[in-house]
């Protein structure tokens, strides 16, 4: 059964492309809006049948935050996304603060743009709500894809559904927007997942059940040999996010598992008191394995494109995985703005984003050696973390906050 096409709507003095999205998460999502409003056709395609983001809260930075505004979702992000004041570095053993890096008016006044802390479920859900108010955009859920055909003149994607019932889908191109085990990652590249034999223990707290040493409006970063905990408030203020890395072993297959809260008690059982009681009162965690693979090469190859952990994965160490993708998507929708080929838009847009972020897998895995660092790494760190203003700290990722997709 072949799809109907969706019409094209002008885009300057030519047609609108017809794109078909595999995955409707934040990279996909941003890449409709951003695509729908240059005046293309989009079909999002997605295996899943409800939309459900549990268990997380993600760290929005000016780079990623403008292209959301810029897309008309500051009003509804601002009702729901907190605006920390700072992050308070501390140790985890023993409790005090070793430095802070300046967030709130001085990120929105040097960058022009806020950096928010969300829960995944509130963007999903503006995001969702956006796209579907877009008549460029159309919505299919219960399909996985069987098979991408690239031919010279359009691209061709095999659906399947749970009833087993087969239909095709053409499109001038395909985006793969299907996450860190992205089907469609081997059709351009087939460098394996590496596990990095950490797991990343996520859960939530209502405000009530939070101790009052936490409520401040702030994130929380401790640090600590091998393992690091970080928290901050979502759901603008009445759930705080606690995530906590730690060395565990590798996972199975499940993206979110449960995992076992005496675990991870035992293996923060030094942790300064304070520290030690939050993490005690979660009931549930689920756990994420951290995995890691070099940015695909090449990121879009004739009228196949990989966005977000399809074609990246970003480790957690400097909060830029959604950033990342939300990136790529304007930067996709800017590459085709062009009279120029698809083959010739896409090539442009990979070039546009390897080397970007690549740097940022670069410093994120930098991230994690640093911020897990045994005992004399770890007091050469402390000791220029604390000499720093926090201004100072902000400053050393101006090239990664103050990124436009110009």
């Amino acid at each position: 059964m072949a799809l109907p096409p969706a019409p094209g709507r002008p885009v300057a003095d030519r047609p609108g492309l017809r794109v078909a999205i595999v995955g409707a998460g934040i990279g996909g999502l941003t890449a409709a809006l951003a695509l729908a409003a240059r005046g293309h056709a989009v079909t999002l395609v997605e295996r899943r049948t409800a939309f459900s983001e549990v268990g997380a809260g993600l760290q929005l930075s000016p780079n990623a935050s403008r292209v959301l505004t810029d897309l008309g979702l500051g009003l509804p992000l601002r009702r729901v996304a907190g605006e920390p004041e700072r992050v308070r570095i501390r140790g985890i053993a023993h409790g005090r603060e070793i430095g802070a890096i300046a967030l709130g008016a001085a990120m929105r006044e040097r960058f022009g743009a806020p950096y928010w802390v969300v829960h995944r479920a509130d963007l999903q859900t503006i995001l969702l709500d956006a796209a579907r108010g877009r008549p460029g955009i159309r919505l299919l859920v219960g399909r996985t894809v069987a098979g991408v055909r690239d031919a010279p003149d359009q691209a061709t994607l095999t659906l399947t559904s749970d009833g087993g019932r087969s239909e095709t889908l053409e499109a001038d191109l395909v985006v793969a927007a299907d996450g860190v085990r992205s089907g469609l990652r081997a059709a351009l590249d087939r460098q394996p997942l590496r596990s990095r034999g950490e797991s990343a223990w996520r859960a939530t707290l209502p405000r009530e059940a939070v101790p009052e040493v936490f409520l401040a409006d702030e994130t929380g970063l401790w640090l600590g040999p091998r393992r690091h905990v970080v928290h901050y408030p979502i759901n603008a203020g009445r759930r705080l996010n606690l995530v906590a890395v730690m060395p565990d072993q590798p996972g199975g297959e499940d993206w979110a598992g449960a995992g076992d809260p005496a675990r991870l008690r035992a293996a923060f059982a030094d942790a300064a008191p304070p520290l030690a009681d939050l993490l005690a009162r979660p009931e549930s965690w689920l756990v994420w394995p951290l995995t890691d693979r070099a940015a695909a090469r090449p990121m879009a190859r004739g009228r196949i494109a990989l966005l977000g952990d399809a074609a990246h994965p970003v480790l957690p160490f400097l909060a830029q995985g959604a950033a990342m993708a939300i990136e790529d998507a304007a930067v996709l929708a800017h590459s085709l703005e062009a009279d120029r080929p698809v083959p010739a838009a896409l090539s442009a847009y990979a070039a546009a984003r390897v080397e970007r972020v690549r740097l940022i897998q670069s410093h994120a895995r930098r991230n994690g050696r640093v911020y897990h660092a045994g005992p004399l790494v770890a007091a050469a760190r402390d000791l220029v973390m604390g000499r720093l203003r926090p201004e100072q700290m902000t400053e050393r990722y101006a090239w990664l906050y103050g990124w436009r997709p110009t």
